[in-house]
């Protein structure tokens, strides 16, 4: 095993890239299969079918070789009000908006940290003499990078599932470099993963609109709006859909109401801020968007995940819910129903089924 000052070195040249957080613990102990079959056999995972990968219950033939993981973390939250401050509309004269996790406000985030990890790799090829094996996922492997970061002592799983550092809190975007290399675990003598710091609090659980958050520390993704308005290519459960309220890409509503996040520092990387469209976009522009538009307006940012169709979709949604919670005068309303009605005369049938339900809750409006 390496020596301790070792693991330190590679935690400085991490903070020197920009990460905000860096840890590092061994290969054991970076699986749970048990919650991890049973999550699966109540069907959780809804349609996300990567989640049944059995390297997810056993990462060795990933990297057979490898005796460390790298954790590096990026804090993302930037000086712009959370989803529950915030309002589809803050003034007469404003046009209706849908809201857009703060996750996607910027570039891709897969890419930015998958450049850094690739830095300290090449960092570490310079430093570290002889032949030695790694690899990088930045969420697009079957390593649980917040398990993971847990047991380098980084922080915890919280119960409304996401990662929290006590410090940063949970606007974290996670990374992991998987490597030969036998590293002194940055928080030895290992004594166990992060205490966990979320006490009595029920706040998640209680402000999830569609009810995900099924009991502490356990998700339904099915039920999840980010899960709904993201992963999901099929028509959003009736059910689900007034609940959803206004977003259009994913949603925050568990991480705004975090005490965690109250005092959570903000980042000042470029790569970060908000894309003028993406903070709280006009649903109106969303409604009108062609699919030869979507891919050249979004490139380079998360949003591309959903794909045009589940924008719309998405978009039609939100539209049908601010109906009934906001004051629409004659020539908006026109306007969007217009916008609606073309959308489900448009032959595509998963936009036509959700530009119909909209359509009928402006009826049901008046």
């Amino acid at each position: 095993m390496y020596a301790v000052a070792e693991s330190e070195w590679i935690i400085t040249k991490a903070h020197e890239l920009g990460f905000d957080l860096c840890g590092i613990t061994p290969v054991e102990g970076l699986t749970d299969p048990a919650h991890l079959a049973e999550w699966l056999a109540r069907g959780y995972a809804g349609r996300m079918h990567y989640m049944h990968d059995p390297r997810r219950a056993d990462i060795t033939p990933v990297l057979p070789e490898a005796r460390s993981v790298i954790v590096c973390a990026l804090n993302y939250n930037t000086a712009n009000p959370v989803s529950t401050d915030a309002a589809a509309r803050t003034s007469a004269d404003q046009e209706l908006r849908g809201w857009v996790s703060r996750y996607a406000w910027g570039e891709d985030y897969h890419v930015v940290l998958g450049k850094k990890l690739e830095q300290l790799v090449a960092a570490m090829r310079a430093h570290f003499i002889g032949l030695w094996q790694s690899r990088t996922y930045v969420d697009t492997g079957p390593i649980s990078e917040r398990l993971a970061a847990q047991q380098a002592g980084l922080g915890w799983q919280a119960k409304n599932t996401c990662f929290i550092n006590e410090k940063i809190g949970s606007w974290l975007f996670l990374g992991v470099i998987l490597t030969s290399l036998d590293l002194t675990p940055s928080n030895a003598p290992f004594d166990g993963p992060a205490t966990d710091l979320c006490g009595n609090c029920q706040l998640c659980l209680e402000a999830c609109p569609t009810g995900a958050l099924v009991e502490p520390y356990v998700m339904d993704a099915r039920r999840c709006i980010a899960y709904l308005t993201i992963e999901l290519r099929e028509a959003i459960p009736d059910e689900l859909r007034a609940p959803t309220g206004w977003q259009v890409f994913g949603c925050d509503i568990c991480q705004d109401v975090c005490p965690w996040n109250r005092k959570a520092p903000v980042t000042l990387a470029p790569f970060f801020q908000p894309r003028q469209n993406l903070l709280a976009p006009e649903l109106n522009w969303l409604l009108s968007l062609k699919e030869e538009e979507f891919s050249q307006i979004f490139a380079g940012s998360p949003l591309r995940r959903a794909k045009w169709r589940g924008l719309i979709r998405n978009a039609c949604v939100a539209v049908g819910n601010l109906a009934e919670n906001y004051a629409i005068d004659a020539h908006e309303r026109l306007q969007l129903q217009e916008r609606l009605r073309d959308l489900a005369a448009s032959g595509d049938s998963l936009i036509a089924e959700h530009a119909s339900w909209a359509l009928s809750r402006f009826e049901a409006t008046g």
